[in-house]
């Protein structure tokens, strides 16, 4: 009995030991898996870290970013009352290269500004580009809840601020100008943290493109294209963005809904442009000094002479520049052209060929041009850099009409380019040069029912017309074209009456009158039917001081209940009116300010004067 007893204890006691064994072993073997896992997880959010120092530079801490993404999901603010003029600001913006689309997790620390709910969809949230409302620009994301991330894969963040935008045509360099590098320019000047070292990515869907290193010179980090996020994971979240560009610089719309011309409303004049062509020059080490004067190592001739240094004081040399171009719209004879302007003017003439040359060789040829001449084309986009007091001649193809198409005599003519233009038009049939056998896209027509083949042969003039494939458009602007020097020098002789001088060119002042101060009136009844109103008024606060050509006033004088007034300019402070003005009657009175005849100051408070 106790034998077996005995044996009953003893094993008893074995299963208790075997039993904490496993216990044991078992909390080992939780602990070891624990451990794997979270040795995992570091392990992988090790290599989403090093994927975004791939990107960036910047040291990230991911699960603190992450651990931002799944608690506050994504944040969004926008600048701009419609889709065409809005720009937004976004914390934690994704982006799913898997369905190529950008992603908004809500949380309940969400913030969405405007709401717009389905209306963003009317016809979207903004416009990528900075060309208007084009239905390939429109920009708007999907939403999902931040539960959703625990289902997807694990995010790689974008430790820099970002710019996100598309570029419209990338090939083109008007465009590359006017659309992509002047918005992105005064867009990153909008925002403080859009500064130098933000990282612009493109989301058209395009390659590089021939001129990607100007998009460069914009930032000093690698610009990211659609095609390389899917190099960096599935998912890839933007920890800070701002999506879409300003308009206020673009001067021209394209004839997607109207035939093209300068937009309706300007919003830059040629002080924000050259602003911009000169942080482009210093970024490609290009010195310009402008108004005639030389300048070298930083020190003006002017100040060498000054100093009673020895160095003679070098004069820059004035010359004009003809664009030549190697393949399509050619200038047949060049070389007979170029021989005339510098006999005409006595000056030497150079060309450029942006096939042939680099960009920044070209721009500090130009900088310094008085002249620049070249057919119509995208290359005069660079007449940016020309300095003010230099002329702009365009030359256009038979049956071209320059008045239809005008972007860079719209930008000449911008206040403050100070820049002259001349349109030359090739009116002699005999002296062009068609290829009618090219592809659509240079201007072939061979394509065409022989019908509309033989209408735009005989057309003396292309009628206006939308963008972009208008056939008898292509067929002409892609002529070669023998320009006829005796009607061209005529043109210029008529625009320029001189010879064309930058020295005279000089800043013109665009500063605005300011309101006019302590402004009065008296009245007086001189008889049943005679009355006087005086009106006084002191200058503007800001002309004290200021040097200005001309100053004078405009008054406006409105009968009250009447639609309406009586406007008159006058050179002095103070006038008694009696024409017009009737006893016991009461008139309003606007008074403002004129700064040589087009720069108008505000209405000072209206007066309101009883007779």
């Amino acid at each position: 009995m106790r034998a077996a007893l005995g044996s009953l204890s003893r094993m008893g006691v074995g299963a208790l030991v075997n039993g904490l064994l496993v216990s044991v072993v078992a909390a080992l073997l939780w602990k070891y898996v624990r451990l794997s896992e979270h040795a995992a997880l570091l392990e992988e959010e090790l290599h989403l870290t090093q994927q975004s120092q791939e990107i960036s530079q910047a040291r990230i801490d991911y699960h603190a970013a992450l651990l931002a993404l799944q608690e506050h999901g994504t944040r969004m603010v926008c600048t701009g009352k419609m889709h065409t003029d809005r720009v937004c600001r976004f914390d934690y913006l994704c982006y799913c290269s898997e369905a190529e689309e950008f992603v908004f997790f809500h949380s309940n620390s969400s913030v969405m500004l405007p709401n717009l709910g389905p209306r963003r969809f009317q016809p979207a949230l903004l416009d990528l580009s900075s060309v208007e409302d084009h239905n390939t620009q429109y920009f708007n994301f999907l939403e999902l809840p931040a539960g959703a991330l625990k289902f997807m894969p694990k995010p790689v963040f974008v430790p820099d601020v970002t710019l996100i935008l598309n570029r419209f045509n990338a090939d083109n360099l008007m465009h590359v100008f006017h659309d992509d590098l002047l918005p992105i320019f005064y867009t990153m000047r909008q925002y403080s943290d859009l500064d130098d070292e933000a990282r612009l990515v493109f989301m058209e869907g395009w390659s590089e493109g021939p001129h990607f290193d100007l998009y460069k010179l914009l930032s000093g980090k690698q610009p990211l294209l659609k095609e390389q996020l899917k190099n960096f994971g599935k998912l890839m979240c933007f920890t800070k963005s701002y999506v879409g560009l300003s308009k206020m610089t673009t001067w021209y719309q394209y004839g997607f809904v109207q035939p093209q011309g300068p937009k309706a409303n300007i919003l830059v004049s040629g002080n924000e442009i050259r602003q911009f062509a000169s942080v482009l020059m210093d970024r490609m080490n290009i010195t310009r000094v402008e108004d005639g004067g030389w300048e070298k190592n930083g020190v003006s001739a002017e100040k060498e002479e000054e100093e009673g240094t020895e160095k003679k004081k070098k004069k820059r040399e004035e010359y004009i520049v003809v664009f030549s171009r190697s393949s399509t719209r050619l200038i047949i004879n060049e070389a007979e052209v170029i021989l005339a302007l510098a006999q005409e003017f006595q000056m030497r003439v150079v060309t450029v060929s942006l096939e042939d040359q680099s960009f920044p060789g070209i721009v500090q040829v130009l900088s310094q041009a008085s002249m620049l001449v070249s057919m119509h084309g995208a290359q005069l986009i660079t007449s940016l850099f020309l300095p003010r007091g230099a002329v702009v001649v365009e030359l256009f193809p038979y049956a071209v009409n320059p008045e239809q198409y005008t972007p860079y005599k719209t930008l000449a003519s911008l206040p403050g380019m100070d820049l002259h233009y001349a349109a030359w038009r090739n009116t002699m049939k005999e002296n062009t040069v068609a290829h009618p056998e090219r592809p659509w896209d240079q201007g072939g027509i061979a394509h065409l029912e022989k019908e509309e083949q033989e209408r735009i042969l005989a057309s003396e003039d292309v009628p206006r017309h939308l963008c972009c494939r208008n056939p008898e458009w292509l067929f002409r602007i892609y002529q070669d074209t023998r320009v006829d020097i005796p009607s061209l020098l005529e043109l210029l002789r008529e625009n320029l009456k001189t010879r064309p001088s930058l020295k005279k060119a000089r800043a013109v002042s665009t500063v605005h009158p300011g309101r006019v101060r302590e402004a009065r009136c008296l009245t007086s009844v001189q008889a049943a039917n005679e009355a006087k109103l005086t009106v006084s008024w002191q200058i503007p606060w800001n002309l004290k001081y200021l040097k200005v050509r001309e100053v004078k006033y405009e008054v406006w004088i409105q009968e009250q209940g009447e639609n309406t007034y009586m406007p008159y300019i006058l050179p002095q402070q103070n006038y008694t009116f009696s024409e017009n003005i009737k006893p016991f009657t009461t008139y309003l009175v606007w008074v403002r300010c004129i700064f040589n005849k087009t720069l108008l100051g505000p209405f000072a408070d209206v007066l309101t004067c009883r007779t």
